[in-house]
């Protein structure tokens, strides 16, 4: 069958094949020879606030309505994480799992489409490989964007990445605040050797997991920033709800895989990297730097190549397999 007659299978879904673990937090003192590491927890505050956010322009407009508005108390319950007085310094641990990529779906109902896929990406992984995309994986992991609001609070970061690979123990420390997050130039060697490690894994020469750790000197009894669970519920009794796992503060795995996959500098006009998804979108920013109007989305380029054996710049060819080995379900439906 040629590609032409191809049409996407309404059933398609992809591993992921960056299996990244929950984030947990823990604290300890830079000062003290040996000192203990012991969990970070999350208290619960009570605080009487102002009102301080923007008016209805009919309460606005009247000084006695505005003025009656704006002294009352806001009250409100939240979740707070923090340091000890005796520690200045947070430690987040995760762990990645590098899982072999070969292009085949974990789910699809057209085999002839199948076909097709995995003869792309193989065709891509013999000429291109997956080199440049460990590399900016290793960058993520090893410049800390993963710690988010930590980092920019942070005095310095140590980041340390353990990997054992039949009985032969790879150990890295990187000062992360020395790596860039706005692109991927530095050259370092131990980020090379990472890589290198990375490529092992998504090309299924060995079996790969990272453990990682970073040590962030926040300053003594500072507050840290765990994940914030998103609430449902209006009728929540507290006003902000952080991540807990088993009594430790901690972060989404999701929000680690996040950090890791911003990588896309590729898009049109690109200023600094953003995560790699299907439209480009990244919700804080409320844009999605891909559009389909520009045949720049993740589908457009997916479809032109497997379909019609049209290949994008090398570039692209890069953020499409990004794009599958983020994960996802990219089937064609049938209804409108």
């Amino acid at each position: 069958m040629s590609k032409t007659a191809l049409k996407t299978a309404s059933v398609l879904a992809f591993e992921r094949n960056l299996d990244i673990s929950d984030g947990f937090f823990a604290q300890t003192d830079s000062q003290t020879a040996n000192a203990k590491i012991s969990p970070v927890t999350i208290n619960e505050k009570s605080v009487r606030g102002t009102i301080s956010n923007r008016q209805k322009s009919a309460i606005a407009k009247d000084p006695a309505k505005l003025d009656a508005e704006i002294q009352k108390a806001n009250l409100q319950t939240v979740d707070s994480a923090s340091l000890d007085e005796t520690n200045d310094t947070l430690i987040v641990t995760w762990s990645c799992k590098v899982l072999p990529f070969t292009g085949k779906p974990s789910v699809c109902n057209d085999q002839d489409y199948q076909q097709a896929l995995v003869s792309t990406v193989q065709d891509y992984l013999d000429n291109q490989g997956v080199n440049e995309l460990a590399r900016r994986y290793a960058s993520n992991i090893a410049n800390a964007r993963w710690l988010w609001r930590n980092r920019v609070g942070a005095e310095s970061i140590k980041v340390n990445v353990k990997c054992d690979i039949d009985g032969t123990e790879h150990d890295f420390e990187f000062d992360a605040k020395s790596i860039s997050l706005k692109d991927f130039n530095t050259d370092d060697s131990k980020i090379n050797e990472l890589a290198k490690l990375i490529e092992k894994g998504l090309n299924g020469n060995a079996f790969i997991i990272l453990y990682v750790k970073a040590a962030a000197i926040m300053g003594y009894g500072q507050e840290v920033y765990p994940s914030q669970e998103l609430v449902l519920d209006t009728g929540k009794s507290k006003s902000k709800i952080l991540y807990e796992i088993n009594g430790k503060a901690g972060m989404h795995s999701q929000k680690v895989s996040n950090a890791i996959r911003t990588i896309d500098d590729w898009y049109p006009e690109a200023e600094f990297p953003i995560a790699i998804e299907p439209y480009g979108a990244v919700t804080t920013l409320g844009t999605a730097f891909r559009q389909p109007k520009d045949k720049m989305d993740f589908y457009s380029l997916f479809d032109n190549w497997v379909l019609k054996g049209e290949s994008p710049d090398v570039n692209q060819q890069h953020y499409v397999m990004g794009v599958l080995i983020r994960g996802g379900v990219f089937g064609a439906s049938g209804k409108e």
